[in-house]
């Protein structure tokens, strides 16, 4: 599925992630049209290129929002959601409306314009806590820990369920923590903040050292999606993107404070909430087995460690 002179939605491509996706599929001469409320997303992120693709605000919880767009189209890259894994009490309803409703909508939109090439922008976070780290695409049972978590495994359900139903074809990504320019929120996002407003102290969510992921750079992030997108042969194909090493929170202080140029800067250990996590549904490890890409013929070209210095670097500099 070749990603070149084609008429492609992004949903949600306003935001971090969809922007720079953006970017790439208008270098690589697709015909681009943007879904976004902005409510997340910013408009600034597409300003440079506002005159080469077309942008609606839409709201996609609308049933038939995508109606004028979708008979246009070839391929969706459904990357629309609520991204904060955080949410309070009263919230519940948040993920289940603006992730699996909303990519209901996008769907049955697309199997009534006859639209047939979706992919999608999931998350590792569907694992949970996996007894096997590195973890395969193939690890079974998934048990997500968070209500962001288990929305985009109900995501991947409905998608795989369409495309077996309706004749469609898919590409899903489970990422690693996402990090680069653009990105609006995030560990090494907060930490820049809080130690602009306080130099002295920074205050971090958890026990030390605290939890220990992996990254992946913005960069590598859209090289992997565009590339697996390419090269997939799967009428429901899943694969992991992210780095093939993992750093801890504190590290990642370390790196920020080095990259602002402070020193001495006193950390603040939260003690966080069940055994240590920064919040409730935080994932303590999570390291992705990336060989099925690795045999496609993709790798990551900076590891998790480069990755957050690059981003601290790069968002310092704003």
């Amino acid at each position: 599925m070749i990603l070149q002179n084609r008429k492609i939605l992004v949903t949600g491509g306003a935001g971090f992630i969809g922007s720079n996706l953006v970017d790439k599929l208008l270098a690589q001469e697709n015909d681009v049209i943007v879904a976004d409320n902005l409510v997340s997303g910013k408009s600034e992120f597409l300003s440079k290129i506002k005159a080469k693709i077309e942008i609606i605000n839409v709201d996609l919880m609308k049933p038939d929002a995508l109606s004028p767009v979708l008979k246009e189209c070839d391929v969706v890259f459904h990357l629309a959601a609520n991204p904060q894994v955080k949410i309070k009490d009263e919230e519940t309803r948040l993920h289940i409306n603006q992730n699996i409703i909303l990519t209901y909508n996008v769907l049955e939109g697309m199997r009534k314009k006859g639209v047939t090439e979706i992919a999608f922008a999931s998350t590792s976070t569907v694992y949970g806590e996996p007894e096997k780290v590195p973890t395969p695409e193939n690890y079974g049972p998934l048990i997500p820990l968070s209500l962001y978590a288990a929305s985009k495994l109900a995501c991947e359900a409905l998608i795989s369920a369409y495309c077996y139903t309706y004749g469609m074809q898919t590409v899903m990504y489970r990422f690693a923590n996402v990090i680069g320019p653009r990105s609006t929120h995030g560990v090494i996002f907060d930490f820049i903040n809080k130690l602009q407003a306080n130099p002295q102290t920074l205050e971090i969510l958890g026990r030390e050292p605290g939890t220990t992921k992996s990254y992946i750079h913005i960069s590598d992030c859209i090289g992997g999606m565009v590339y697996a997108y390419e090269n997939s042969k799967e009428k429901v194909g899943i694969y992991n993107i992210g780095s093939e090493d993992y750093i801890n929170v504190k590290d990642i202080a370390d790196i920020v404070c080095e990259e602002m140029g402070l020193n001495k800067v006193n950390y603040s250990w939260t003690g966080g909430v069940d055994d240590g996590r920064g919040w409730k549904g935080d994932v303590r490890t999570m390291l992705l087995d990336i060989q099925k890409m690795k045999t496609l013929g993709w790798k990551p070209k900076h590891t998790s460690k480069e990755a957050v210095r690059l981003t601290a670097r790069e968002l310092v500099k704003g």
